[in-house]
């Protein structure tokens, strides 16, 4: 018994022992996912790959469209009117741009195109009713010119004189007022002439007052919203206004409006530290709806308190394409900038001077690199020149060991430049 016991526990140690060995080697297999894991997740954060790209530092702004316009409008503006000039089109000073209907204009063009109607009808039948008895006279006509070339005799002369003479003036009568068809073409024509001019005398024309872009969206905000007066400009005037963020203006059917077509204005109110630096002259560039960007100078600058600051902004291009509105939404651009970028969490500062980490291979260099823009969190750096070197207070052997910084190379999020040799 006892040995049959003994042999049941030594079966039982190898069996443990490979339930040891198995565990083992299972903790080492989760310990090697768990690092690559670990590897996965750090090396996105703590890696960053060199690459070209552009920094803004913009806000996004509610503008007012201020704009040197002229009202244009005549005595006959209930009549209705017609566009001469179309929305958006350029017209000269002098030109005639758009006409008022006169009272009774509709009737009027009624009954001239009832009379074209019935003149065209009577030319037609008096053609078609005299052209063989014309014929017949014209051949009349000519057989006594022919014997008027052949006579000699004077009597006779004047015989055929007289002859032709009368067949001329028959043929006069046929064709011209003197024919019943014509005299009633006459009467039709006659009609219709003193339809035209009363016409046209009850109609107005209007011209250009000076040369500029022309729209009918009237809003009744032209003798205000003006660069004549920018000082009577402030957000309290600006928001009683109650106008709607992109809303369309209205087209009028009883004026119109000539628009400087060289240069607009855009009102806005800002908070930021930018606006409050800001100052007349400086060159901001102003990104529309539509993502067309406008450079944009700064005309006037008024400060409403100590928050807020009101920017006039002047723009000389893309003025069509606020002639719809009068308060948009677009975004004010201070600066831009393109070049290398890298993420603020790179630069590491170091008497004075800023450096990156490039990791290449395993093997670490620190490199000195120039800020030239940032923003909270990405910055454009570029490598100095030569010069800009020699002025830092470096020694020609000093630049020549010197690495540079390029697109594509990687870098070392929050390094330590204690721990590179």
């Amino acid at each position: 018994m006892k040995d049959t016991k003994g042999n049941i526990q030594e079966e039982k140690r190898p069996k443990q022992a490979h339930k040891t060995i198995f565990s083992v080697i299972l903790l080492i297999i989760a310990v090697y996912f768990l690092y690559v894991i670990y590897l996965l997740v750090r090396e996105p954060t703590d890696i960053f790959t060199v690459e070209e790209g552009k920094l803004y530092l913009e806000e996004s702004r509610i503008g007012y469209v201020i704009r040197d316009e002229v009202v244009v409008q005549g005595n006959n503006y209930k009549n209705g009117m017609e566009q001469i000039i179309g929305e958006g089109e350029k017209a000269a000073k002098g030109e005639s741009i758009f006409r008022y209907y006169s009272k009774n204009e509709e009737n009027l063009k009624a009954q001239i195109a009832e009379l074209d109607a019935k003149i065209q009808e009577t030319v037609k039948s008096q053609n078609d009713l005299y052209w063989s008895d014309i014929k017949l006279i014209e051949g009349q006509i000519d057989e006594q010119i022919e014997k008027l070339n052949q006579v000699t005799d004077i009597s006779k002369l004047a015989e055929y004189e007289k002859q032709i003479v009368q067949l001329i003036d028959k043929k006069a009568k046929i064709v011209g007022e003197k024919s019943p068809s014509g005299s009633y073409l006459g009467q039709l024509n006659t009609q219709r002439a003193n339809l035209e001019k009363e016409l046209n005398q009850g109609a107005e024309t209007i011209k250009a007052p000076k040369s500029g872009i022309l729209s009918y969206k009237v809003d009744g905000l032209e003798a205000t919203l003006t660069p004549a007066n920018f000082s009577a400009l402030s957000k309290q005037y600006l928001e009683s206004l109650n106008l709607k963020t992109g809303k369309l203006i209205a087209t009028s059917e009883e004026c119109g409006k000539v628009i400087d077509n060289f240069e607009a204005y855009i009102a806005t109110i800002s908070d930021t530290p930018e606006s409050k630096a800001a100052e007349v002259g400086n060159v901001v560039t102003v990104r529309l709806a539509n993502n067309k960007e406008i450079e944009a100078e700064i005309a006037y600058i008024s400060q409403e308190n100590e928050e807020e600051t009101l920017l006039i902004l002047k723009i000389n291009k893309e003025i069509e394409e606020l002639l719809n509105y009068r308060k948009i939404s677009f975004e004010l651009v201070w600066w831009s900038h393109s070049g290398l970028k890298v993420p603020n969490q790179a630069i590491v500062e170091q008497d004075g001077l800023q450096y990156v980490v490039r990791n290449r291979a395993g093997y670490l260099s620190q490199i000195l690199v120039k800020v030239k823009k940032q923003n909270e969190k990405y910055s454009i750096i570029s490598n100095y020149d030569t010069e800009e070197l020699k002025e830092l207070g470096y020694t020609s052997t000093q630049i020549t060991n010197m690495r540079n910084i390029s697109i594509y190379d990687e870098i070392i999020l929050n390094p330590d430049l204690s721990k590179i040799k």
